[in-house]
């Protein structure tokens, strides 16, 4: 069978002229796979010796500049920096891939449920849901931080109450337009149950828009745990964590100690960069009205 062009998905045609949303969305999946490839091979390079156990204290040097030994130079108490940043990618995807799993595996089926029940239940979750979208998201996560203390888990968990409303609307509102269509008129007539319906015929019809909410929120996830980590929350101590090695290299700036803050800074700022691209380049093919050609 020969594929002709037009069943070529768009954004896959090498032979069109490559639009902006399209080299958007490739730069931003290069970033982002080059962060993922990062987070999977740094800890066996520590493992191997390749790299520096961001962990490690150093009696000296102590706030070595950027040399041959330490790419990155070192911090107050040490640690070398490049291995720091580069184990701070680590722990950043496992946190935000938690956080945004536990957002959709709460938002989706309550989006699901809701818009096509509707009734009560649906006027109660639509309140709930617009009670807690309407809180600043860093001001939520840092009082649930504060409630479920530190660590991986607890930072996740903090963080993905935030994107519940989010993943609860996008799909909720779907459903709400796709239940009157006539397939489900048809299911529903056949006898079809409730669960056959949601997770055979609307599931799949609502979902598209939820890979794009996931990279959007992922970018947002790395800039509030920055933010935790920044204010001494979040992660113990002792984690390789952007925000947190950004706090300890605040004091540092006036003396003209700069790697300790900017390899960290710009490192999280690619990361989100990347994803934000990747994001919405998507976007425009998940979502065609969006495109301007």
């Amino acid at each position: 069978m020969t594929i002709t062009k037009s069943r070529v998905p768009r954004f896959l045609r090498l032979t069109d002229r490559p639009t902006l949303s399209t080299k958007m969305m490739w730069v931003g999946l290069a970033i982002t796979l080059t962060f993922i490839l990062i987070a999977i091979f740094s800890p066996l390079f520590i493992q191997w010796g390749i790299l520096q156990d961001p962990t490690e204290f150093l009696s000296n040097p102590i706030h070595e500049p950027p040399s041959w030994t330490h790419w990155f130079g070192t911090n107050r108490l040490g640690y070398d920096v490049f291995s720091r940043t580069l184990m701070g990618s680590v722990v950043a995807w496992k946190v935000v891939i938690l956080a945004t799993a536990l957002s959709m595996a709460i938002g989706v089926p309550l989006g699901l449920v809701s818009g096509y029940l509707g009734g009560r239940l649906d006027r109660v979750l639509l309140f709930l849901m617009d009670t807690i979208y309407t809180l600043p998201g860093l001001l939520l996560s840092i009082t649930l931080a504060f409630v479920v203390g530190r660590g991986i888990w607890n930072a996740a968990i903090a963080l993905s109450i935030a994107y519940v409303p989010q993943y609860y609307r996008v799909v909720r509102n779907h459903t709400v337009s796709v239940k009157t269509e006539l397939f489900i008129e048809a299911a529903q007539a056949m006898g079809a149950s409730t669960w056959r319906v949601l997770s055979r015929y609307l599931f799949l019809n609502v979902i598209q828009s939820v890979p794009v909410l996931f990279t959007l929120n992922a970018a947002d996830a790395i800039l509030v745990l920055g933010g935790l980590g920044f204010l001494g929350l979040g992660l113990p101590e002792e984690v390789p964590e952007w925000g947190h090695d950004l706090r300890q290299a605040l004091d540092a700036l006036p003396t003209g100690i700069w790697w300790t803050a900017f390899f960290p800074g710009c490192t999280m700022t690619l990361m989100v960069v990347g994803l934000s691209l990747f994001g919405e380049g998507l976007n425009e093919f998940v979502n065609p009205k969006m495109r301007n050609e």
